[in-house]
């Protein structure tokens, strides 16, 4: 017998919130329903959090149900209220263009043929023409304002400031339940359980509105074992666009997975069935130092958000920086975001540096004198030779592409040059 859906969604720790069980459970049960998910372009890229609620809605596609990927082109032009502080107002212009960038990326998660193929829909095609009255009737008036004043975000920011259009905007998303329902039948929505106010708020305005009873259903949010957010590195947000955050950058993200986090990480975010995981979940127990889950992991996402290719491409150029790989068949590309994440020092071609000028420069040695210790002990490598020249210029055949070099003083310690013509 098949594993419902709710019970799998339950057992990979993907579900936060529900408003009705039991009541979702029988109308899953009973047939293919109509769900949505959205998604605000207030960037011009998706990021791993986001990637979390794509993966949701691909399992419920995959157990027979039909999704609608909404990428809000008017509740864009808002923005959810933070915690703190006023959200920028991008203009029209630029949350169009990212509108069409989140579209397109969207499109690569879920199925487009078949009986359940997935719809992208955008709210602006039912808010650009509506008149402030008719919002205000037909919307506003189902809205009470001690309950919105009463939400955590709001109440939050009122002695600071909030403005108006902030405000409203939990008016706004709850009537993209209200038209996809008119339009769809859409009988559930998913998201981020930060988003969960939001979400009972218009499964509220279906009951008002409507008099229909209809589904929630909300994901935890994904933490690190200290319970700060997960996809924050320190160079900032991991992106699903390759041009913000590079292959290797985004499988770097995820080999480096807390240990007590992979097995959390691999059922939430892959499609690895559960005793694959936890065979996985032994093997790293009795070696973690193989690091065998988080391997699995990285491959598995970055195959699923950038391909195989490119994933082999990180593979081979994470092994090696390290010496076990030939730095020179790594492509330019995966070459400079594979330094730029290691650290990359830039040098001027005419001043001519040298080996240990290198060394020195990028921080892996304290000084000349060190530098050439280091070279003299057999334990300085550039591009995964051992240096016996401390004087040898960086030129030449020491340069990848005609431009890089990778230093590494040890086994661990390492960094990346950039030689400027």
């Amino acid at each position: 017998m098949a594993t419902h859906v709710l019970d799998d969604l339950d057992a990979r720790g993907l579900i936060a919130h529900s408003t009705d069980p039991d009541a979702l459970r029988a109308d899953l049960s009973a047939g293919p329903i109509t769900y949505y998910v959205g998604f605000d372009p207030t960037a011009p890229s998706l990021h791993i959090g986001n990637l979390l609620q794509l993966l949701t809605a691909r399992r419920l596609q995959l157990a027979g149900h039909k999704p609608l990927i909404l990428v809000g082109g008017s509740t864009g032009l808002i923005g959810d209220p933070k915690e703190v502080g006023e959200r920028i107002m991008n203009t029209k212009e630029t949350v169009g263009e990212w509108v069409d960038r989140i579209r397109e990326q969207v499109s690569t998660f879920v199925d487009f043929g078949g009986d359940n193929g997935a719809i992208i829909v955008n709210n602006l095609d039912w808010t650009r023409d509506i008149s402030i009255i008719d919002f205000l009737r037909d919307i506003g008036k189902h809205f009470p304002v001690n309950r919105m004043l009463a939400r955590d975000v709001v109440s939050s920011r009122l002695e600071s400031g909030i403005s108006y259009a902030e405000f409203s905007y939990v008016l706004l998303q709850s009537m993209d339940y209200l038209e996809l329902n008119r339009r769809y039948g859409c009988t559930l929505q998913t998201g981020g359980s930060d988003q969960w106010g939001n979400i009972t708020a218009g499964v509220e305005l279906l009951r008002r509105a409507d008099a229909k009873k209809v589904h929630a259903l909300a994901t935890p949010l994904i933490t690190k074992a200290d319970g700060t957010k997960f996809g924050k590195t320190e160079s900032g947000t991991v992106w699903l666009d390759p041009t913000l955050t590079s292959p290797y950058a985004f499988y770097q993200s995820w080999i480096q997975a807390e240990d007590v986090k992979v097995g959390e990480y691999l059922r939430q975010f892959t499609f690895l069935s559960l005793e694959e995981i936890g065979a996985l979940e032994a093997a790293h127990a009795e070696r973690p130092s193989a690091r065998a889950a988080q391997r699995q992991l990285a491959a598995e996402l970055t195959s699923l958000v950038h391909g195989p290719e490119e994933t082999e491409a990180a593979e081979l150029a994470a092994g090696a920086l390290f010496g076990r790989g030939e730095l020179s068949e790594l492509p330019a590309s995966t070459l400079s975001a594979a330094l730029k994440e290691a650290g990359v020092v830039d040098l001027q071609a005419a001043d001519s540096p040298t080996v240990v000028d290198a060394f020195v420069a990028s921080g892996l040695a304290e000084s000349k004198s060190a530098a050439r210790r280091a070279i003299a002990e057999g334990g300085a490598y550039v591009n995964n030779t051992r240096i016996t020249q401390p004087d040898a210029l960086l030129e030449g055949d020491l340069l990848l592409h005609g431009t890089w070099a990778v230093l590494r003083k040890g086994k661990r310690s390492i960094s990346g040059v950039s030689i400027s013509k």
